[in-house]
């Protein structure tokens, strides 16, 4: 460490020692937002060296959240209106993808992966890296892990309606019948995290205050934390100053 770094290595102890004891969030989502103009903004001629770059990041932001005890993350890396992005960008940005579920994935990794979007719309080779990365990881100790990848909160919504009907309809459940019974727990058990706890806090990176369609029913009682940086700038202190804002909040879940 440098002198130059001395003062962030003590701002970062400080923000440590202010979150000692503090009521930490189980399970945090994160939306990587601004590879491309952070490429753009330091000069580089392809976005794609901005995705590179992030996707580095999320191997930092996975031992902060461990170091932190953090059991749950949702890692937001390609929505479904991604995938109409020019053919240039869109099928680098796959592959940076892929190498990131093989390195999430790797034997040195502590990590749980899962994949959840719609797989359906994505490439034989994307799905093929991602459920590898899966079966891979079942059973491990560390933090369970999601990678939206496809993702869409409307299409995800859909999806569960539709796997919920189908599943009524096996049973022989007539539309009367379940107009009369359907509760919003069951359209929960149909979604793509079922079984899985919300996020109680959701962090935004570059500037951006909006959701773009991630996890539209799970964070009805989210918590939420705009930064301006860029996500490849993301440091373990913007992190932990997020941390130290979610346990300043009093969460009253609606009530």
């Amino acid at each position: 460490m440098g002198w130059a770094d001395l003062p962030y290595r003590l701002y970062e102890r400080r923000l440590q020692h202010q979150l000692s004891g503090a009521q930490l969030p189980r399970h945090v989502g994160i939306m990587v937002d601004g590879n491309r103009r952070w490429a753009r903004s330091i000069g580089l001629g392809d976005v794609n060296d901005g995705h590179r770059r992030g996707a580095n990041k999320i191997v930092d932001f996975l031992d902060w959240c461990d170091e932190a005890g953090i059991e749950h993350v949702t890692v937001f890396l390609l929505s479904t209106d991604n995938l109409n992005r020019p053919e240039p960008e869109l099928t680098p940005l796959l592959r940076i993808i892929e190498d990131l579920a093989v390195d999430l994935s790797g034997p040195d990794r502590r990590w749980q992966l899962r994949a959840v979007g719609a797989l359906e719309l994505l490439p034989d080779s994307t799905v093929e890296a991602l459920k590898t990365a899966h079966e891979a990881t079942v059973g491990r100790p560390g933090a369970a892990v999601d990678l939206a990848v496809g993702y869409s909160g409307r299409r995800e919504i859909a999806d569960a309606v539709r796997s919920l009907l189908a599943e009524r309809a096996a049973a022989g459940t007539t539309l009367d019948e379940l107009i009369d019974s359907l509760e919003v727990e069951h359209i929960a058990e149909h979604l793509y995290t079922r079984g899985q706890p919300d996020p109680d806090l959701v962090i935004r990176t570059s500037g951006e205050q909006r959701l773009s369609g991630f996890l539209l029913w799970q964070t009805a009682h989210s918590e939420f934390y705009f930064c301006d940086v860029y996500w490849p700038d993301f440091r373990r202190t913007d992190f932990l100053r997020a941390l130290r804002d979610f346990a300043a909040r009093h969460r009253r879940f609606g009530a």
